[in-house]
């Protein structure tokens, strides 16, 4: 599983750049940049509020990776030893990205 940095600090998953979900959706299937990319499992926080999950963030986190051009995608899975999701000011999904993605064509 890869290491998790998480710069969008608007989501309510991110808990000190780190993400409290055990598995996260990175979009983006006809990528091409990594602004194409996006973290579909972003949720928006309201106020002050994170997320009701019980788990701890963590910085280890399974990634399912829609991302089919990018040359850490192996099988929807991401094979990269570290990623990081940027979008700091995101209110939507497609406001984020994978910042570690990379085109293998």
């Amino acid at each position: 599983m890869p290491e998790l940095k998480c710069t969008v600090q608007t989501c309510r998953h991110n808990k000190n750049f780190l993400c409290d979900l055990d598995k996260i959706e990175v979009g983006g299937n006809n990528a091409r940049t990594e602004q194409e990319t996006c973290c579909d499992s972003f949720e928006e926080r309201k106020g002050d509020t994170y997320s009701n999950v019980t788990g701890e963030a963590s910085p280890i986190t399974n990634i399912d990776c829609k991302a089919e051009e990018c040359k850490y995608n192996c099988d929807c899975e991401c094979h990269a030893g570290k990623i990081s999701v940027e979008g700091s000011n995101a209110c939507r999904c497609e406001a984020t990205e994978c910042a570690t993605f990379e085109c293998q064509r």
